[in-house]
């Protein structure tokens, strides 16, 4: 009974984890495709540090949503 449930549990996570990351890679990229540059050249090339604040910020917003979203 209790291995069951273990590996239950852990097969949950995995799957959930999974989900967690094919949501936030999409989300991800449909922010690059509604940003009208590229987001890759302005952080990097021309060190745009208000452009990395503002993915770094929708990252860290995605993956809250995403974890209220699995935990319930």
């Amino acid at each position: 009974m209790g291995n069951e449930l273990l590996l239950k549990g852990i097969v949950n996570s995995l799957v959930y984890s999974a989900i967690g990351l094919v949501v936030f890679v999409a989300g991800f990229y449909v922010l690059r495709l509604i940003l009208p540059y590229d987001v890759h050249k302005e952080i990097e090339a021309d060190q745009n540090t208000a452009l990395g604040l503002v993915i770094g910020a929708f990252i860290l917003g995605l993956a809250i949503i995403i974890a209220a979203a699995i935990h319930g």
